[in-house]
């Protein structure tokens, strides 16, 4: 009978149990692999990050009970919100397995057929008016549809290009899956920003359901781009020697519960704050008078910022290492976040524009540019996807998951941003503190 192989600190990212590091892919191989990954990270998040915009403009109050205070609804579609972010961990356990089992590829075509679906049914529902409480029931239904495949999403479409990417420019590498989700979030803005310009009564009867509808095509674009794409270096390798865990998400728990920790830790103020900056902002601006249509523009120019940005902070993790750059982000927006809405208070659009460059490119890029080279490397080849599944997605059903609920609902108690901004304080300080209890990643020979 065959040993199990041992499973060790994974910051060698695939040199374990004397098997040799598979050699990276020549560089015509790996651009297509990258672009290949971006393209269908950017088509999964657009159908995701659809919902958290349709929350904060129009879901409140056209798929719940109507009430005197327009926030309450509000807070309705934003607990939808957060069943997503709750059903992400399973996905993250399922694809996990597939993923570290039988190969990162398979799992990301099933992520995406199962967020597409989703997301075109969404466009579809009638609404409260016309069914009653059925429409609620099927939103969050759909919504949790949407969390299992985006729970499986992130680490495969971070490893498809990290585990290919030579060691000492894998920062920079892995740095790109992220424009996929920064992409899907640019894209979903747009296709609301274009709909938004419909008279409001068009808008609200069956413009919104256009960027959703769209999703069929996107669907079946990134499937055929995911299915020619080949399987990622590093697990072809360990495949190859037999280095496969039976169950691979018990496995990371019992050898790799510090780094499961570690990861949920960095991702609190990179999750938390993106979605205050970028859902909750919305809230929030509409509270004091200021267009949607200001704000999104804000929010599409600071994120088409942050894609160059994200490049840099990860090619600078490459060089100086990965915590200086993440303690970077963290910090800083426990700087930003009182500032923020001081700016958006101002109501003057270049100001509002300037708040979110400071949130986004600055704070959060430094952050998210980073991050998938730092937790990928916290985990051995065989059970990376379910490492890094399980501490991202953990940690956004209390990060990115509640923090627009948790802040509206602040904002209905106090009529008052201070309360969101001391909230984004204390989650900057969570990571700051799991920064300081996790081990730099890189190579020293990279460095």
């Amino acid at each position: 009978m065959a040993s199990t192989p041992t499973l060790s600190t994974a910051t060698d990212y695939g040199t374990h149990d004397g098997v040799a590091p598979p050699q990276p892919v020549d560089a015509k191989a790996l651009r297509r692999i990258v672009i290949a990954s971006v393209a269908g990270n950017a088509l999964e998040w657009y159908d995701f990050f659809l919902y958290g915009t349709a929350a904060a403009l129009v879901f409140g109050e056209l798929f719940f009970p109507p009430g005197s205070d327009p926030l309450v609804g509000t807070l309705a579609a934003f607990a939808g919100f957060a069943v997503g972010f709750a059903a992400r961990p399973f996905g993250g356990i399922l694809f996990g397995h597939i993923g570290d089992r039988y190969g990162r590829k398979g799992a990301l075509v099933w992520t995406l057929s199962i967020m597409g679906v989703a997301t075109f049914l969404i466009g579809l529902l009638p609404t409260y008016a016309q069914i009653g409480l059925w429409a609620p029931a099927l939103l969050v239904l759909l919504r949790l549809l949407q969390g299992i495949a985006s729970g499986g999403e992130w680490g495969g479409g971070v490893l498809m290009i990290s585990e290919s990417a030579p060691p000492e420019k894998r920062g920079y590498y892995a740095s790109w899956s992220q424009l996929g989700v920064g992409g899907g979030f640019v894209l979903s803005s747009v296709a609301f920003f274009a709909v938004q310009a419909l008279p409001k009564a068009d808008f609200m009867s069956w413009g919104w359901r256009l960027p959703f509808l769209a999703s069929i095509l996107i669907f079946g674009v990134g499937v055929y781009i995911r299915s020619t794409l080949p399987e990622s270096t590093e697990f072809a390798k360990a495949a190859a020697a037999g280095r496969k865990a039976h169950l691979p998400v018990l496995e990371v728990i019992r050898k790799h519960p510090k780094e499961i920790l570690m990861a949920m830790g960095l991702r609190v103020a990179e999750n938390g704050g993106s979605y205050i900056f970028l859902a909750f902002a919305l809230v929030y601006a509409k509270f004091i008078g200021i267009s949607n249509q200001i704000v999104l523009a804000g929010v599409m120019a600071s994120m088409c910022v942050e894609l160059a940005a994200m490049l840099l902070w990860g090619k600078l993790s490459d060089r100086i290492g990965r915590k200086p750059v993440y303690m970077i982000g963290a910090l800083g927006l426990m700087v930003v976040a009182f500032p923020f809405f001081w700016l958006l208070d101002t109501r003057t659009p270049e100001w509002i524009w300037f708040a979110f460059l400071l949130a986004n490119p600055l704070c959060h890029g430094a952050m998210i540019g980073t991050q998938p080279s730092l937790m990928g490397e916290l985990f051995s080849t065989e059970v990376r996807y379910s490492g890094m599944a399980l501490g991202h997605e953990l940690a956004s059903v209390f990060a990115g998951g509640l923090a627009p609920l948790v802040a509206t609902a602040l904002l209905s108690r106090y009529q008052s941003a201070t309360p969101v901004a001391w909230m984004l304080v204390g989650m900057g300080a969570i990571t700051v503190i799991s920064l300081l209890f996790t081990h730099e990643t890189a190579r020293r020979k990279a460095r």
